[in-house]
């Protein structure tokens, strides 16, 4: 599901309408709140999201943060004291010179790219139509920052040296989407990466990284985050997606360009007075989420085969896991069966047997197909191979209920 659709279902969080819902819209938010409440009250879940947590949970995550920090220290004003110690703990993992917080990766990519636009003179970006500012940021490179986004490829996959060697029109900057998200959560090998990247210089283009999920891609590409990093001229950093702060993210780079965003973070609104419970999250998720993301790779791909053997076992007549073989601890599963009837299936479990196996949403992939991403993390680290292949068991009975009505 689009971050668009997940915002405007959580508007209905807000307390119960009390009518029945009547149009689509209504449905979808209402199935939300009931996914939501259902997958809560699990005993048992394959993903435990902490921002999906009530407030008293988010509450004490900040104060076991809090532990960990000098809280004698002066509170933050506009990005200093706490705020200063996560960016120089930052631009330290990846190797820069300096880095920015940003209230929001949206904000912090299109001031990179309008700070390398105005460098290059160039205000093409090439990137991928499935890129996260193409699909979920209403065009605000193009609306807000002045950009032109250009498509290196169409295919579902990241682009190829060649086909950034042979674009048809000059760039300044490729952005490239670590990993691509709304592919499947998919990377390139190293040496593919190494080579996209060497095409844009010959290029004379910048590059940068969309890193919402560079923590836990270390572990696919076999090297640390900041040998990663310096491919790239800058990269962007997401403190919630994977370490489970409040929110928050980070720019890194060269230092003349971090001061320059951060006058433009100032003009976007971004200069916010008080920032230290996202900073003191961030901290906390760095310390205590970064050094778990390889083992939650490592059991994404034992979960991913559980997944499919189960399904096939049940008698499922298709599944796919994209990718085959996850590149990081999230990927997607594929289905040929309705949306809304593998919904009503999943949330059923989790309301009938108190076992969460799927918690996040399904969209419609295609006509009859259904997909769903499938996140690995410390709640799933519990679940055997066999428990996965029980749930799915489990699973497929009220599926087959749903699609017999």
């Amino acid at each position: 599901m689009s971050d668009a659709a997940e915002q405007s279902e959580d508007q209905t969080e807000q307390g119960e309408r009390g009518a029945e819902p009547t149009t689509d819209e209504e449905r979808l938010l209402a199935r939300r709140k009931r996914r939501n409440s259902a997958n809560r009250s699990a005993e048992r879940a394959l993903a435990r999201l902490g921002f999906l947590g009530p407030l008293r949970e988010r509450l004490a995550f900040v104060q076991e943060a809090a532990e960990r920090y000098d809280l004698d220290e002066t509170s933050d004003m506009y990005g200093n004291g706490v705020v200063e110690t996560l960016e120089k703990r930052v631009a330290g993992l990846l190797g820069k010179e300096a880095a920015a917080f940003f209230p929001t990766g949206t904000m912090a990519q299109q001031v990179a790219l309008r700070c390398w636009a105005g460098r290059t003179g160039n205000p093409a970006v090439a990137l991928h139509p499935l890129a996260h500012p193409e699909v979920h940021e209403r065009d605000a490179f193009s609306q807000v920052g002045g950009l032109r986004p250009v498509h290196v490829t169409s295919e579902p996959r990241q682009p190829t040296a060649d086909e950034v060697r042979d674009f048809p029109e000059p760039f300044g900057a490729l952005m490239l989407e670590l990993p691509l998200r709304d592919a499947g959560f998919v990377l390139p090998t190293w040496d593919e990466l190494s080579a996209v990247v060497e095409a844009a210089r010959e290029r004379d283009a910048v590059v940068h990284f969309d890193g919402a999920r560079l923590w836990e891609s270390a572990s696919h590409f076999g090297r640390p985050l900041d040998e990663i990093a310096d491919l790239a001229d800058s990269v962007y950093v997401s403190f919630y997606k994977s370490l489970d702060a409040l929110g928050g993210a980070a720019l890194a780079g060269p230092k003349t360009l971090i001061d320059e965003a951060k006058t433009w973070r100032h003009r976007y609104g971004g200069m916010v007075f008080q920032q230290f419970p996202t900073a003191l999250t961030a901290l906390a998720g760095l310390d205590r989420e970064l050094p778990r993301l390889p083992s939650y790779v490592a059991h994404a791909r034992v979960v991913a085969e559980a997944l499919r053997e189960g399904f096939t076992a049940a008698g499922v007549p298709w599944i796919r896991v994209q990718p085959e073989q996850p590149h990081t601890n999230e990927f997607q599963v594929w289905l040929p069966y309705d949306p809304d009837a593998v919904s009503e299936a999943a949330i059923r479990q989790a309301e009938e047997t108190k076992t969460a196996l799927f918690a996040n949403p399904w969209d419609a992939k295609g006509p009859g197909l259904a997909v769903t991403e499938v996140y690995v993390r410390a709640a799933a680290l519990e679940w055997t191979a066999d428990d996965v292949k029980a749930a799915v068991a489990d699973f497929v009975v009220r599926l087959k209920e749903e699609t017999a009505l």
